[in-house]
């Protein structure tokens, strides 16, 4: 099957929170879950703009909201001396 204007697809995400969209006849490739959404091109992609704000990976949201804690948490042993 090629991709044509009928082609429908379906929103997909990774493990690491990233979004993209993919052919509904074709398998999800390992690593990434269908969100639920599915249209053609332009409903998908319009869904994964108003969905996906933050476009850094888990793994570095993850890391950098524990150093931002940890921050905040020493700001706040300071204050208290």
């Amino acid at each position: 099957m090629t991709q044509s204007a009928e082609t429908t697809y379906q929103v997909v995400i990774s493990d690491e929170g990233r979004y993209s969209i993919w052919p509904t006849y074709k398998q999800i490739p390992w690593g990434w879950l269908a969100t639920g959404t599915t249209g053609n091109k332009q409903v998908c992609l319009d869904h994964i703009a108003e969905v996906w704000a933050d476009m850094r990976p888990l793994s570095l949201q993850r890391a950098m909201s524990a150093q931002t804690s940890e921050q905040i948490s020493k700001q706040s042993e300071s204050q208290l001396i």
